[in-house]
């Protein structure tokens, strides 16, 4: 079976085989920017209007054809054809049924290579906010946390080894500034973005006299894009978005790992919400993090959608080419991915419970090892020393089978004797976290500090 197409019975006599038409339709994906479409025919036909293209009265007859699909796509009473091969035939086909042979001077001067691309570039710009709001709603669910969980101190780590014990506020908001990172990526991807490929044409510009800075602006673009041949085949702002998405990936991924751990039996520092989590279809038992799990298995596609793109981009030689109808699939595929994981994240955020006592008690006095050797830096010995002496202190402690908060005051002067009666208080996790008061550092007036200024971040 065959199908007609857009240039069936000019260069090309034979219609499109069928397996090639399926092939080479995108409308399945594109049809996402059916609003970007009309928005930016209707600012082109009023560009080829001023140029001369169109008399008043055919200008407002595309105009008013055009504002009725806008209506059809908004009330969902658009009805596509099956030859409709991608949302600009769509449009063009609907717009000459309504006004007929009229609709057929839209196209006048511009190709679908600047058309596409200028929708593409459109959707990011209106649809911007959707994501901005829901990194910054995940931010503020990690600000809640580190809020409520104030006084919760638990053991930090540093290669999954236990490290120096942390507040949990500060944990949570190591993973804001990682948020924070992704949305300032995101922003500059939208500025890559502000430029306005319409009037380009296929590749060399048009020979009409059409205003391209005043269509700029018409569609609220910063600047027409510079040069014609750039501009239909540029997709850096895809690629942006792309990473930007694999990034945020790997950070929900990295959280939703530990959090993982977090719930396990064996840690007991975190309880998941049932809204949250699944059970098993064999043992009753179980209640499986599943939520978090998808997270982290979504990381992986994110960064092969990147990957996919930057494959196909690597052996464009110039202008446009067919291959670059892969980058709306990958692109929103990691759009709704980005924005679900984000989505649910936040709600495991919110509602699940901290046991504030199981995290306390899983320090070994072990990760206070550094304060007893401040201890002795106070004291006037070399930090290098110090640790060597009390890296004698823990092994010791070991050889006992003791807590190294329980070796007698005996046995640590027999390392050296400047350790006093005094050393019970380095001991305390309380001192610990409020000795690290630096800029930046776990002591809870620094956190206190660095939510409020995440808060007014967010804000």
């Amino acid at each position: 079976m065959k199908e007609k197409t857009l240039w069936s019975g000019g260069r090309l006599e034979a219609e499109l085989d069928q397996e090639m038409a399926a092939l080479n339709n995108s409308l399945w994906i594109d049809k996402r920017m059916a609003k970007e479409d009309v928005q930016g025919s209707i600012a082109w036909a009023a560009a080829i209007h001023q140029a001369d293209v169109l008399t008043s009265a055919e200008h407002e007859t595309i105009h008013n054809g055009l504002a009725q699909i806008a209506e059809e796509f908004s009330s969902n009473a658009f009805e596509y054809n099956p030859a409709d091969e991608d949302i600009h035939t769509a449009v063009e086909r609907r717009l000459t049924e309504i006004v007929g042979s009229v609709g057929g001077k839209l196209h006048t001067g511009r190709s679908r290579n600047d058309q596409v691309v200028t929708d593409f570039r459109l959707w990011i710009k209106n649809n911007q906010s959707a994501m901005i709001s829901q990194i910054s709603a995940l931010q503020d669910a990690l600000c809640m946390r580190a809020e409520q969980d104030m006084g919760v101190i638990l053991p930090g780590y540093t290669h999954f080894q236990q490290a120096q014990p942390i507040l949990f506020s500060h944990w949570w908001l190591s993973h804001f500034w990682a948020l924070e990172r992704d949305k300032s990526r995101f922003n500059e991807t939208i500025q890559r973005s502000d430029s306005l490929p319409l009037g380009c044409g296929a590749l060399a510009g048009t020979t009409l006299q059409v205003d391209r800075f005043a269509l700029a602006q018409a569609l609220g673009f910063q600047q027409p894009a510079p040069n014609s041949l750039d501009a239909v085949s540029d997709r850096d702002f895809v690629s942006d978005f792309l990473y930007f998405a694999s990034m945020t990936g790997v950070h929900l991924s990295r959280l939703a790992e530990a959090l993982i751990l977090y719930t396990t039996m064996e840690f007991g520092f975190i309880t998941l919400s049932d809204q949250f989590s699944t059970g098993s279809s064999l043992m009753p038992q179980k209640k499986n993090p599943d939520s978090l799990e998808l997270i982290r298995g979504k990381s992986g596609p994110q960064i092969g959608q990147l990957m996919a793109l930057l494959t196909a981009l690597k052996g464009l030689p110039s202008a446009y080419d067919k291959d670059l109808q892969e980058d709306k699939k990958l692109f929103f595929e990691a759009w709704d991915t980005t924005l679900l994981t984000l989505k649910v994240m936040e709600g495991v955020l919110r509602t699940l419970t901290v046991n504030a006592e199981r995290c306390r008690k899983a320090i070994d006095t072990q990760a206070l090892a550094t304060d007893a050797a401040d201890y002795l830096v106070r004291k006037g010995v070399p930090f290098r020393d110090a640790h060597h002496l009390i890296g004698k202190a823990v092994k010791k402690a070991e050889v006992a089978g003791v807590r190294l908060v329980d070796l007698p005051i005996d046995s640590w002067q027999e390392i050296s004797n400047l350790f006093e009666k005094d050393l019970a208080q380095v001991f305390s996790l309380e001192a610990a976290i409020n000795a690290r008061s630096s800029w930046g550092g776990t002591a809870a007036a620094q956190v206190k500090e660095q939510l409020k200024l995440a808060k007014s971040l967010i804000s």
